[in-house]
């Protein structure tokens, strides 16, 4: 038995964040909510535990030379040229092992729950048991941590453990393991020595380990800049073509921009840089409270806090799109390790308050208990991901939601229709069947219907299969959703009609086709019907008259 109950408080707290997010993570995957992401890791995991590291159709399909250039995605696709990540190499004979989509999930639950274990480590360097505990604590209720870990896999999950760890072994002097944690940071993604450049900036001006602390900053923004420029290119042109436009773009002259010339830009255009750094003003401070709210504000006042993670964070800031300032999504995880760092060395800082939060009777442990309660509460009001869709609605207003009941009861359908594709068949498929699919060398996603094999033949694919019932669920809610829909009804028309592809079933809203076969005479009946229904559910207009929505554009 347990007798510290600062430890017991970890390990009760470290417990309860695996089996929650275990649970809901799992359950999300089975009941068909995880999506596009889950699938490119799965693919690429499952094409390097057959030799072909870090190939990916998937990824393909969202390459510069389909989106931009019209082309076929292809099998021999190297991901390498959109996100440099060789550290996933560390847990390719784990998935070896067990080759599911399921399996990335838990490896992602179980990285997060051992980052928050080295954290209490590292907070006992310096605190007392309970208030290291209740910074742990902390950690598992954050929303930066929660939400993107309810999320499919991504590689950013291995940022938090590692650079805790890099920060332990700093403490302790452990000099070996603190370059070779730097070392795998960097492996993690082309863009994540921008976090270890923070703890070098931090190392400097703390003047703990200066010459230390400028090595750390000569590594990482070197090796960011020989890697987008010279590496990366070697594999596609994603990365100045795609990825720094898509992101960074306001900060270009033209259509692609190398990193160099996207920091030439920002260098030379200070106004804007300092308008995109407070734009939008409101969701930048409620991003920044977002972040702050889990540890009660504290990172906010303490100065390591700011070192270290006002890297990673200006990199959100001054980016656009939607998804840099949303505290679930996997961007807001990097952000995380420099504030409760900071945090850390503030409550050391500030013995005469850290001995009083540990007092039960506190105002200030209170509040902070009520800031946790609010963290979680806030996280799965949420819905980050859809993972609690079948608690709450997807939409108020108007009203979509999927009761729990229904979607298990469409799960049966959708697996038998599933499991009539061969394994080694290629396959076309929505969005949230791709992830069930995508363990296999040729999957894309609908409506496109052709890739290039390894024979360097453009060919369709042996099956597709829709989720229909999903997109016409939520088109009323979501634009894009009703866009897909129309545009799969309009391929499913042409390609039916031609005779390409005929309908070997149909259940649930849910339709398979097969290249070259006769439609069976049910599947198509079925199919009619409920092609017919989607024609009266529309606003007056005929589905096949409205224009098809680009098969490249869409939920990831």
């Amino acid at each position: 038995m347990i007798k510290k109950p600062g430890l017991k408080l970890v390990i009760t707290a470290a417990i309860a964040f695996f089996l929650f997010t275990l649970i809901f993570t799992l359950h999300r995957h089975y009941t068909f909510y995880s999506s596009y992401d889950q699938g490119i890791f799965n693919q690429v995991f499952w094409n390097g535990s057959h030799g072909r590291v870090f190939q990916s159709t998937l990824s393909s399909q969202l390459s510069t030379n389909v989106v931009h250039n019209g082309e076929v995605p292809d099998v021999y696709y190297h991901r390498l040229g959109q996100h440099f990540t060789p550290a996933l190499l560390l847990w390719l004979p784990l998935y070896a092992l067990f080759p599911f989509p399921a399996t990335l999930t838990v490896l992602q639950l179980t990285l997060v729950t051992a980052a928050g274990v080295v954290l209490y480590i590292l907070a006992r360097q310096y605190l007392q048991p309970m208030l290291a505990a209740m910074i742990t604590v902390s950690f598992y209720c954050a929303n930066a941590i929660l939400g993107p870990t309810l999320a499919n896999f991504h590689d950013i999950c291995q940022i938090p453990l590692f650079v805790f760890g890099l920060l332990l072994a700093m403490e302790k002097r452990w000099w070996w393991l603190f370059w070779l944690l730097a070392i795998l940071i960097l492996a993690v993604r082309e863009d994540s020595g921008i976090g270890l450049f923070g703890v070098g900036f931090y190392l400097i001006v703390s003047r703990r380990y200066p010459r230390i602390g400028l090595a750390v900053c000569t590594l990482s923004f070197g090796y960011i800049l020989v890697l987008t420029n010279l590496i990366m290119p070697l594999f596609s042109e994603d990365i100045s073509q795609r990825f720094m436009i898509e992101r960074f773009g306001q900060y270009a002259d033209g259509d692609e921009a190398s990193t160099l010339e996207i920091i030439k830009g920002m260098l030379t255009n200070p106004w804007r840089l300092l308008v995109e750094l407070f734009t939008p003003f409101f969701g930048t401070i409620q991003y920044l409270l977002g972040q702050w709210l889990p540890l009660a504000f504290i990172p906010a006042i303490a100065p390591a806090s700011w070192s270290i993670a006002a890297f990673p964070l200006l990199k959100l800031l001054l980016g656009k799109g939607q998804s840099v300032l949303a505290i679930n999504i996997r961007y807001a995880m990097t952000v995380v390790p420099g504030l409760f760092y900071g945090a850390i060395l503030w409550w050391s800082a500030h013995p005469q308050f850290s001995q009083a939060v540990i007092s039960a009777r506190s105002k200030f442990r209170r509040f902070w208990i009520f800031c946790l309660t609010l963290a979680v509460v806030l996280t799965i009001t949420s819905s980050p991901n859809r993972t609690f869709y079948f608690l709450l609605p997807d939409s108020y207003q108007p009203f979509v939601y999927v009761p729990l009941t229904q979607q298990w009861s469409r799960v049966g359908s959708i697996r038998s229709l599933l499991a009539q594709i061969p394994p080694n068949a290629s396959v076309s498929a929505t969005t949230y069947l791709v992830p069930h699919l995508s363990g296999r060398r040729e999957v894309i996603r609908l409506a496109d219907l052709q890739l290039r094999n390894d024979n360097g033949e453009v060919v369709n694919v042996d099956y597709a299969i829709a989720d229909l019932w999903r997109l016409q669920r939520y088109q009323i809610a979501f634009k894009h959703d009703g866009q897909r829909l129309r545009s799969l009804v309009n391929m499913i028309d042409r390609v039916t009609k031609t005779n390409e592809y005929g309908i070997i079933g149909f259940k649930d809203g849910v339709i398979l086709m097969q290249k070259g076969v006769a439609s069976n005479p049910e599947a198509m009946a079925a199919w009619l019907s409920f092609r017919q229904k989607l024609d009266v559910s529309t606003t007056g207009s005929g589905l096949t008259h409205l224009p098809p929505k680009s098969p490249n554009s869409g939920e990831i």
